[in-house]
């Protein structure tokens, strides 16, 4: 979570690694500092708030230094202040350390520290880390060999950077199931949380595994595994366009996204759904593994959860096998009931996500096979699961993901098409499904062009008290998720359900004033609908329906229309409906004045659990 950024060379360090840091804020923070070497040891600046704080303060300072670190916290021990704020000394003042993730055992060490005379100036586990860093560097006397210590004293999830006074021609840096990558220079090095911080310094990264020590010098990177053995980098060249991970005119990053929708699905598509209608997954399993499979548990948190439900309506429709959808936050503490010939499969934008990583583990512990979806190549689930997909969708920066969710589907309805050939389907569902994913595209497209009428409905909804979001079926799981986009970035309270359970308890909130969003794709649950939608406008609440453009019953009933182009497969129509879903949340937000992109107490990657 938050970010990490680190440089070593010849230029103006901390003016880099502030750049760099800059570029990782959709990760989201609520404080940040830096730590940078000069004559008299380790400087530490750092302030709570957004990055024009701590840049104020370096501007009065005006540093000069060629080896510095920067972070970008996110609160979790310890209220977002500036004492709490990262980096943090050791007891000695010789050593200075960043982190991202938890140190679970913090207080236990903690307390063993205050009993050897260690105060503490903040609230923190990392400040903790630090003085067990120094107090191993008081014993043995270097920097590398304290730093293997310390980790091994350390438990939880985490990385961790680290600068010594007396060491100062090197940065140290270890990852333990949080995700760091290093920038390899030419006189000069680089290390972050994230690659887009990388990109206008270096492109070619080496991405740290787990258990890896590197230690950084401005001329070499020598890395070591959790044993403490010698390993050569494995040096990755990214081709992203710089400017993707910019806005490109757009006021925000999250509407960047959601218009880039259409082009993310045509790369999750291409090369894998072929002109005659196959699938080619090579990079998963052999056909006789995928028929051994007799039921797929879907492991995630989220967005990302909220998309294996759809895939769940995709799969059992097609094969008829059994789907569980499980919160990866519960699925370790739930004693899951694993078969042998279950696949559990997991979904992480980020590739990093600490609760989606633990129930991979687990099911590869209990001997099960592993597939993974995911954006970031190289990342931990990646690597981990016996089998992985990439959705392909290029780098989303806004902590609220879009463009993913929809890559995420798609990548999932591939899934379904592909174990529907192996086990055999009903020959009209699997076409239905077929062609209305090589449509996708376009069908998003047609959504975008009618963004006037979300407008519209966000201009009438956006001092509503209370809204709700219904469907049925798979309109009942993309209400989930367009839900989670109106509290995440609007921040307007919201009660999600299927539709036909209203009247078994949520009803009692609808008074006027408070609007339902129905999404209605199915033609076969319209009746239904329609009657839901009549008990929330005999109640005096307003009726937003989500409907394709061949429906004219629904429209009669409602107070708003978003339409959406008729698509035969009811999951993609269900799928293209989260679109203006997306829009109507971002137009809401900005109507209201919220911080779109960077919205409170949320950060992209959640790499603690």
């Amino acid at each position: 979570m938050c970010g990490i950024a680190g440089y070593i060379g010849p230029k103006e360090a901390v003016g880099i690694v502030l750049d760099q840091i800059t570029r990782l804020e959709y990760r989201g923070y609520d404080s940040a500092g830096v730590a940078f070497r000069t004559d008299h040891g380790i400087e530490v600046l750092k302030r709570a708030g957004k990055l024009t704080n701590l840049r104020q303060l370096v501007a009065e300072i005006r540093p000069e230094a060629h080896v510095a670190m920067a972070h970008s916290r996110w609160a979790t021990h310890g209220a977002p202040t500036d004492s709490n704020a990262h980096p943090h000394y050791d007891r000695t003042g010789r050593i200075a350390v960043i982190h991202n993730g938890i140190i679970e055992n913090y207080l236990e060490l903690a307390q063993e520290l205050k009993a050897r005379g260690h105060t503490f100036r903040s609230e923190t586990d990392t400040e903790v880390a630090a003085h067990v860093v120094g107090e191993e560097y008081e014993t043995c006397g270097a920097l590398t060999e304290a730093v293997r210590r310390a980790v091994q004293r350390l438990r939880g999830a985490f990385a961790m950077v680290v600068m010594c006074t007396d060491e100062p021609d090197k940065i140290i840096a270890v990852r333990n199931a949080s995700p760091l990558v290093l920038g390899v220079g030419e006189g000069e090095n680089f290390l972050a949380s994230d690659i887009p911080a990388l990109l206008p310094f270096t492109r070619k990264v080496i991405v740290m595994d787990e258990g890896d020590l590197a230690v950084l010098t401005k001329d070499e990177i020598y890395l070591e595994d959790a044993e403490s053995r010698p390993k050569l980098p494995k040096v990755v060249t990214i081709d992203w366009d710089v400017e993707a991970a910019e806005k490109g005119g757009y006021e925000h990053f999250m509407i960047k996204e959601i218009h880039e929708q259409p082009t993310a699905v045509r790369h999750c598509l291409s090369g894998r759904l072929l002109k005659d209608g196959t699938v080619h997954l090579p990079d998963t399993f052999d056909a006789d593994t995928w028929r051994r499979f007799e039921r797929i548990v879907i492991v995630a948190c989220g967005t990302a959860y909220h998309a294996g439900l759809l895939g769940k309506y995709m799969i059992e429709g097609l094969i008829r096998h059994p789907v569980e959808v499980q919160y990866a936050s519960e699925f370790r503490y739930n004693n899951p009931i694993i078969r042998p010939n279950d696949l559990v499969l997991a979904i992480s934008q980020s590739g990093e996500t600490a609760d989606t990583l633990a129930a991979l583990r687990l099911a590869k512990e209990q001997g099960v096979k592993t597939l993974a979806i995911v954006n970031v190549v190289g990342s931990s689930i990646a690597r981990e699961a016996d089998a992985v997909i990439y959705t392909q969708a290029g780098p989303e920066i806004c902590v609220a993901s879009t463009k993913a969710y929809s890559a995420q589907v798609a990548t999932l309805a591939l899934v379904s098409l592909h174990a529907a050939r192996l086990f055999g389907s009903d020959r009209e569902k699997l076409d239905r499904l077929t062609d209305a994913l090589t449509r996708l595209p376009e069908t998003l497209e047609a959504c975008l062009e009618r963004e006037a009428e979300v407008v519209r409905v966000a201009e009438r909804l956006q001092n509503a008290p209370l809204l709700f979001f219904l469907g049925r079926g798979a309109d009942a799981a993309v209400a989930l998720e367009g839900a989670l986009k109106m509290k995440e970035i609007a921040y307007i309270p919201t009660q999600e359900s299927p539709a036909g359970e209203m009247k078994h308890g949520p009803l009692a909130l609808v008074e006027p004033g408070v609007a339902a969003v129905f999404g209605l794709t199915n033609p076969t649950t319209r009746e239904k609908v329609i009657s839901n939608i009549k008990e929330v406008k005999a109640r005096g609440g307003t009726v937003v329906a989500v409907v394709m453009d061949s429906d004219s019953h629904t429209p009669q009933e409602a107070d708003e229309v978003i339409r959406i182009p008729h698509t035969d497969s009811h999951t993609i129509a269900a799928l293209a409906s989260a679109l203006p879903l997306q829009l109507l949340a971002y137009h809401v937000a900005r109507l209201r004045g919220c911080d779109i992109d960077q919205p409170r107490n949320l950060a992209k990657s959640v790499t603690v659990e």
